[in-house]
């Protein structure tokens, strides 16, 4: 059984200020999306990012068009069930 690695990132002090405003906001008047602290809101975001890798015709695709993020290859037009690499049995 695999087991899940936490991992750390470093964000900007200002991008962070911002993202516990955010926060702050959601919580005095609240949200479509009830998100309570800051690494709740980042991994909100990157499992966004992640989905609209792996699904081309997900809303969360759009997301990654606009930033430039979807590879310019087939491989990156293909819908995969799965996270991670089809290459590594990721795949259905």
């Amino acid at each position: 059984m695999e087991t899940q690695r936490k991992h750390t990132i470093e964000v900007d002090p200002d991008v962070f200020r911002e993202l516990q405003y955010m926060v702050e906001l959601y919580k005095k008047h609240d949200s479509l999306n009830p998100v309570r602290s800051v690494n709740g809101l980042i991994a909100y975001v990157l499992a966004s990012v992640a989905d609209g890798s792996r699904r081309p015709g997900a809303w969360e695709r759009q997301l990654l068009t606009m930033m430039g993020l979807v590879a310019d290859c087939d491989e990156h037009r293909i819908y995969r069930a799965n996270y991670g690499s089809p290459e590594n049995g990721n795949s259905e």
